[in-house]
């Protein structure tokens, strides 16, 4: 399903809502509108595109009250603006018919609280015009404290946190913000602790949440938050390759996209078939994500396992996880069948060669795989890990200052493949007319494995 932006449009589809206009308590930066505010708190859609405000704007998903699924908002740009904004977004739901009560429920580790749950219903002219010569432009500042949440009586807020101080130490309003600059809940922040939780003493997100929910001593700073949340919140990037919301994104190598990640063709691929699975989130590691988000990295790999089978192939998963990477991408190659009895001793070679030894453990399944996997990162240490036909995984951790090969894994399978020339990707680049020529041979060819067809 695509949306793109034209003058004066507007489009809706069930369950995925399209306005002319953007919502108020949204954000700061652009003119809102408290009518079409009421109408999504009403039919809480998954996805809310917006098309006439003539700018891009990609928020992170929020919670819905009295729904468990999350809402994605969308503005779209003006076709052929000047600054090339993006004015075409393309997405591809799945029917909550058709989904779990898992599924449908699953949260992403950035999802925020529903901005509406803190605007005014109604405003008077004064309060108006308070906003509109208020001036803030920045871009996380609507979470909690925006404008329009100011009432008649500041003292009412008074003893509310102002989340700008909290997660970043500044404010932009200084003196003049009705909310509370407290250094020991920012302390408390920087722990781990729940900026809910600091606020009102509870957190709506229960177990959802991936933050304390008590405060923390000093001893407890680096072990408080959730493994790499930092890195996530920090890396994100316009500039990233990955991201469906950068312009820089490149969509043409897209086979097909689900709630939470997506499946793309690697870039100069070691052999046909060489794909990756990515979060649709911006995130440091694959194993980042709530455990709920992986029933569509499953989907995605039990799919593509099962292609590969009718072909006389399996498939090795294999991923770089860097303290200092920025969005995630899970390889997947296919090898024959032949050759993927052999794989486990490759990699140990390699790793010998190196002077490192894997941890090697056998699972009975996937999911019980990335469940160990998961408990591995600590934020402070790089990994790389492999998940070999069978059920062996293979682990190592590297230490910050030790040097490893981005490219390890793809220069092992291409010496077991006997296709040392194709280890480094940029010797096998294709043109952008060929890449897209390989994709959708790809995507009739893996259409009925397809999990999102």
């Amino acid at each position: 399903m695509q949306f793109a932006s034209f003058p004066g449009s507007y489009l809706g589809v069930t369950k995925e809502a399209a306005t002319s206009d953007i919502p108020s308590g949204l954000s700061d930066s652009v003119g809102s509108d408290s009518t079409i505010s009421e109408l999504v708190q009403e039919i809480k859609p998954r996805y809310h595109i917006v098309g006439t405000k003539g700018i891009y704007y990609a928020r992170e998903p929020y919670s819905n009250v009295d729904a468990v699924h999350v809402t994605r908002f969308i503005g779209l740009a003006s076709v052929g603006n000047r600054d090339k904004q993006k004015f075409i977004h393309a997405i591809s739901p799945t029917p909550a018919s058709t989904m779990s009560s898992m599924e449908i429920a699953m949260k992403t580790t950035n999802t925020t609280l529903s901005p509406y749950t803190f605007v005014e219903k109604s405003t008077s002219p004064k309060d108006g015009s308070k906003r509109s010569s208020d001036g803030i432009s920045d871009s996380q500042h609507w979470r909690y404290d925006v404008s329009q949440k100011r009432q008649k009586h500041g003292a009412e807020n008074g003893n509310k946190l102002c989340f700008k101080f909290v997660s970043s130490g500044s404010c932009p309003r200084g003196e003049e913000c009705y909310f509370r600059h407290n250094s020991d809940a920012r302390e408390q922040s920087m722990r781990g602790v729940c900026f809910e939780f600091l606020n009102k003493g509870k957190c709506v997100r229960g177990p959802d949440c991936n933050f304390k929910h008590s405060l923390q001593e000093e001893d407890d700073r680096h072990s408080s938050r959730r493994p790499g949340s930092e890195n996530i919140r920090s890396s994100r990037s316009k500039e990233c390759w990955f991201c469906l919301s950068s312009p820089n994104v490149e969509s043409h190598l897209i086979i097909s996209i689900g709630e939470n990640y997506y499946l793309a063709l690697a870039k100069g691929p070691l052999i046909d078939d060489h794909v990756l699975i990515i979060p649709v989130e911006h995130m440091p590691s694959t194993l980042s994500l709530a455990s709920e988000s992986e029933v569509g990295l499953f989907r995605f790999q039990n799919s593509l396992m099962r292609y590969c089978k009718n072909q006389g192939k399996e498939v090795i998963f294999f991923e770089w996880v860097s303290i200092r990477g920025t969005h995630a991408n899970l390889q997947a190659i296919p090898i024959p069948s032949s050759k993927a009895v052999m794989a486990v001793k490759a990699f140990n070679l390699a790793a010998q060669k190196l002077g490192f030894k894997f941890i090697e453990k056998k699972f009975d399944s996937i999911s019980d795989g990335r469940k160990f996997l998961s408990t591995q990162i600590d934020g402070n240490q790089s990994l790389f890990y492999a998940e070999i036909p069978g059920g062996t995984v293979l682990l190592h951790h590297v230490e910050e200052k030790v040097k490893f090969p981005a490219q390890f894994g793809r220069e092992v399978l291409a010496g077991l493949l006997n296709m040392a020339d194709n280890a480094d990707w940029r010797n096998n680049k294709h043109s952008k007319e060929e890449e897209m020529k390989i994709v959708e041979g790809f995507k009739s060819r893996f259409q009925e494995y397809d999990p999102n067809c």
